[in-house]
């Protein structure tokens, strides 16, 4: 990353894909994107800002405002890195025009380079209908923490049998148009499998 002297884009990013691996950090606050701006390709404004921050018991609670603040703050300290900001839970799932409204609100408040939304085939529809318009998205499959009270806690995902859903979600989201996915708590042959 040394010598970088632009933003990186989204086509930066897409372009490195079975080359030089990412370097992805998360940060909340300015100091903290800061300090980690030089050393990653992406920052990640992440929803767990609910938890590590807020003290809350899970993600739910984390609203549109909320990632709005952070964006903001990630977004001053930030020179090269690309910035992704989570969408939160009940902002994007009731249809593809709301998730438009609010990705659109998240990009234009914070400045941030794409949203990241979570699920697979549930989600393929709506990553399709933000990419024809502009609207960059980061996939998230495996463990979704949104969906936790449904898989029953933070458990691994994507283990025997569960391995072909993890498969058919991350093709989903890149068949749609994400310019990546984050493959979150799966086997480590599973995320080999699906990066190749």
């Amino acid at each position: 990353m040394s010598g970088v002297s632009k933003a990186l884009t989204v086509p930066d990013i897409a372009a490195r894909k079975a080359k030089t691996p990412l370097v992805c950090l998360t940060a909340y606050t300015t100091p903290v994107a800061r300090l980690v701006d030089c050393h990653c390709d992406v920052v990640l404004v992440g929803d767990s800002v609910g938890m590590v921050l807020h003290g809350m018991p899970s993600i739910l609670g984390v609203t549109l405002e909320m990632m709005i603040l952070h964006g903001k703050a990630v977004r001053r300290g930030l020179q090269s890195a690309l910035m992704v900001v989570d969408m939160p839970f009940g902002s994007y799932e009731e249809s593809p025009a709301q998730a438009f409204r609010n990705a659109a609100l998240v990009m234009t408040e914070t400045g941030a380079a794409a949203v990241k939304l979570e699920g697979g085939e549930s989600v393929a529809e709506t990553i399709r209908f933000l990419t024809a318009r502009g609207i960059p998205v980061m996939g998230h499959v495996g463990l979704t923490p949104q969906a936790v009270n449904a898989f029953g806690g933070y458990r691994t995902q994507g283990q025997g049998e569960d391995a072909e859903r993890i498969l058919r979600d991350a093709t989903a989201v890149a068949e749609a148009g994400a310019f990546a996915v984050v493959l979150e708590k799966i086997p480590e042959a599973l995320a080999r499998l699906i990066t190749e």
